[in-house]
């Protein structure tokens, strides 16, 4: 069950472009501190709802660092990627992650990294590239290469923040509304610093941040949390090559994008990918079938 609330985030992520692209000209630090501090919100309704105590934010330094540093660490990395590289090839080393959480997985207490594993994650990959990349070519100029390293350390960041996380299984998922209200602070204080102040202009905007703040970038990282803590974390990782699939699809629904026979290849990899990444959990269900008499 917990595998399924980790695979939750990435249908919830499928929602980000989407909403994004309905928000309006928002500047990306004030987006991030609007939605974050939504986000927060969701997490505090989540604790009075079970009653949970605020003691509950009471934490050793190590574990508000990594979730701080996962949350605002990426987002801020990827928007300066954004500024010093072409979105395509930025968007395609920080995809990086998923990869390289499987790859990371094979260090964590009990896990044990397998063929399939990597040869799915790997497969994902193709998959991201063939989206993100569209029908132009994707070329990696020296000319953006701060830009790049950005980028990576994006990758960087959320795998690491994954990791971790696993490691910090005994600190309830509900400290991520900590860890977004703190995301949102700071991306205040980068909003007031770097960009203009822009409000969304309508409703269909203001209702697009809304939905931003209380599922990509809110409930999300509350059910990521969860799965990456308590899951599988290697088929998790692998299967979040879904979500770049699933968010053009989305576009594509919404009229905001094209069904091309890219997408459809791209389709064909990540699910391949994914389900090399799952072949246990078929052999666990097929030991499970009754023999025929």
């Amino acid at each position: 069950m917990a595998t399924v609330f980790g695979f939750s985030a990435v249908l919830m992520w499928a929602l980000l472009a989407l909403f994004t692209a309905r928000s309006g000209q928002v500047p990306p630090f004030q987006m991030n501190a609007m939605t974050f501090a939504i986000g927060s919100l969701v997490g505090l309704a989540w604790l009075i709802a079970r009653r949970t105590p605020l003691a509950v934010f009471r934490q050793p330094l190590r574990v508000w660092l990594t979730g701080v540093g996962g949350l605002f660490g990426y987002h801020a990395l990827y928007f300066a990627a954004l500024r010093h590289a072409p979105a395509a090839q930025a968007s395609l080393i920080a995809y990086l992650w998923p990869l390289l959480i499987v790859l990371g997985s094979a260090m964590l207490p009990g896990e044990r990294l397998r063929w399939f594993h990597g040869l799915g994650a790997l497969l994902g990959l193709s998959g991201a590239a063939l989206i993100i990349g569209g029908r132009g070519t994707i070329d990696f100029s020296p000319a953006h290469a701060t830009g790049y390293l950005l980028a990576l350390g994006c990758a960087l960041f959320w795998s690491a923040y994954s990791l971790l996380s696993r490691r910090l299984a005994a600190v309830p998922s509900e400290t991520v509304a900590g860890f977004c209200l703190a995301t949102a602070l700071l991306s205040l204080l980068a909003h007031l610093v770097f960009e203009p102040t822009v409000w969304p202009s309508d409703v269909g905007q203001w209702l697009a941040i809304l939905g931003l703040g209380l599922l990509p970038v809110g409930a999300a990282f509350y059910v990521w949390d969860h799965g990456v803590k308590h899951g599988d974390i290697q088929l998790i990782g692998a299967s979040s090559y879904a979500a770049p699939l699933l968010s053009t699809l989305v576009l594509c629904l919404a009229g905001e994008a094209r069904l091309t026979g890219g997408i459809l290849a791209a389709a064909a990899l990540i699910t391949t990918g994914a389900a090399l990444a799952a072949l246990p959990v078929f052999r666990k269900l097929a030991s499970r079938r009754p023999a025929k008499a």
